[in-house]
């Protein structure tokens, strides 16, 4: 029952995407960035629902009295598509660090610029750095969160790589907190295979971690050394 109940949740997940982004990038003519976001909120709401009903996987968050005031960047743990979805609704108003590609995608990548992500070219080196940064500013500047996965892609469970610099370097120049977010999402959501397991997702919220006037190698060895640490399953 388990894998019936995937296969009907990701055949829900690819058909509510597409046919939600026609109706988002048509809706977003009219509407300023909270009411965009707002919508997308609504698209990751119903994928939690359904997730929940046909998976029976849930989740729980702890930490929220953690997030500072004001807006800030975020470095999620990268491990499953879960939290490609979950994201919205685990933080304020933000906008997403991601590959261009993705904008690239027909109706769904209209959608994705329609929420102001920031979409860098993954091997530009300092350049997609910079691109961060400088569009970082303006986002922060405009009042929303930049949430972005370090790692830079989907991590096996128990395992990690090398944090990008792009988000400890943009705290520091633009005077920002930054707020890890674990969770154990691999573990039930895998990165590869229809399969996802029964349960409840773990996703802890991290004290902040002040960046202004530090080596952004000693912000990323904090931040990392938490997340993974809060990424496992409880015992």
């Amino acid at each position: 029952m388990q894998i019936l109940g995937s296969l009907v949740f990701t055949v829900f997940f690819l058909l509510w995407t597409f046919v939600y982004a026609i109706f988002f990038v048509t809706a977003c003519l009219f509407l300023p960035f909270r009411g965009r976001f707002a919508l997308a909120r609504v698209w990751a709401r119903v994928i939690m629902t359904m997730l929940r009903w046909t998976c029976r996987l849930d989740y729980r968050v702890e930490g929220r009295e953690r997030l500072p005031a004001g807006n800030h960047i975020a470095l999620i743990k990268h491990s499953s598509s879960w939290e490609t979805a979950a994201q919205a609704l685990l933080l304020p108003p933000q906008v997403w660090v991601l590959k261009r590609e993705l904008t690239w995608i027909p109706v769904v990548g209209w959608g994705i610029r329609q929420l102001r992500a920031i979409a860098v070219d993954r091997g530009a080196g300092s350049a997609a750095v910079r691109d961060v940064i400088e569009q970082g500013k303006a986002r922060l500047a405009e009042g929303a969160w930049v949430v972005i996965f370090p790692e830079g892609t989907r991590m096996p469970p128990g395992e990690t790589r090398r944090y990008g610099s792009s988000g400890a370097l943009l705290a520091a120049e633009a005077g920002k907190l930054i707020v890890p977010v674990a969770h154990d999402a691999g573990y039930y959501w895998p990165r590869r295979g229809l399969l996802k397991r029964r349960g409840t997702i773990r996703v802890v919220i991290g004290p902040p971690i002040l960046a202004v006037g530090r080596n952004p190698r000693d912000i990323n060895a904090e931040a990392q050394d938490w997340i993974e640490a809060h990424s496992r399953p409880e015992t």
